[in-house]
């Protein structure tokens, strides 16, 4: 089964690239899941929101829609005395977790997260905090793509986040490997000139994909698609809702 949605669907610059002009804030994601199945919450990463708040999220999708919520940044950016953000995440959790529309849990490891013994077991401890909950990590560091590495994912059955990115010094090859029962791709564009050098955040993710760039992943996506129970294939360019463009050529390419 492969779900293809966006990294996030709440963005003012969507109106009218995506959503209708007229239409208000609290009605997006309804309109969002008309055309998804998926979603990538990129909001957790900054804040934790309330239970209630997921809970209304749930409520606004279909029976077969998912979420893929993504970590906390103290969870993967700060690492130290943040035992009690694990709790709390898990319990803002539970509203999605009970509706049976979680997804996974995405850890996004920021590029001064290197590979050494101590970040490795940093990855243990995190997966021990997170206890059942099923979870994907991506690296930003390319010292991380290691055979010995792989392994050791597929053993813990940790998720391993595919990614396409520019292709500049250290960072991630647009490799495609499964070491669970997940599969996960996330398309965060090649705006080599933006993505060390911005102003705002976005700037980096401001990028539009050709068609011959995107069939490059096809082959990929089915590759995952073959040994996992699910994929998600998520779009992070999102400035102006150029994600959303990306996912639609990529489900067309498909069909």
């Amino acid at each position: 089964m492969i779900y293809f949605g966006t990294s996030g669907f709440s963005y003012d610059d969507w109106v009218g690239p995506f959503y209708p002009p007229d239409m208000p804030k609290r009605e997006w994601l309804t309109y969002y899941a008309r055309e998804f199945n998926t979603c990538e919450v990129n909001s957790t990463f900054y804040a934790l929101p309330k239970p209630s708040s997921l809970k209304a999220m749930t409520e606004k999708t279909g029976d077969n829609f998912l979420f893929c919520i993504k970590a906390n940044q103290e969870m993967t950016h700060q690492r130290k005395d943040n035992a009690p953000t694990f709790k709390s995440f898990c319990q803002v959790l539970e509203p999605v977790i009970t509706a049976g529309k979680l997804g996974c849990i995405l850890a996004q490891f920021p590029f001064s997260f290197g590979f050494n013994q101590h970040n490795w077991d940093y990855l243990g401890l995190f997966q021990e905090r997170l206890g059942e909950l099923p979870m994907v990590i991506e690296f930003r560091n390319a010292q991380w793509l290691r055979s010995e590495v792989f392994d050791w994912l597929s053993h813990r059955d940790l998720g391993f986040c595919c990614v396409d990115e520019p292709q500049l010094p250290n960072l991630l090859p647009p490799l495609a490997e499964a070491t669970s029962k997940i599969g996960y791709v996330r398309f965060h564009g090649r705006n080599r000139a933006k993505w060390w050098q911005h102003e705002h955040a976005y700037e980096r993710y401001d990028y539009n994909y050709t068609p011959q760039e995107l069939s490059e992943w096809l082959p990929k996506i089915q590759k995952l698609n073959s040994v996992t129970e699910k994929t998600f294939v998520f779009a992070n360019n999102h400035w102006r809702g150029q994600a959303v463009s990306t996912i639609r050529q990529l489900q067309m390419m498909r069909d």
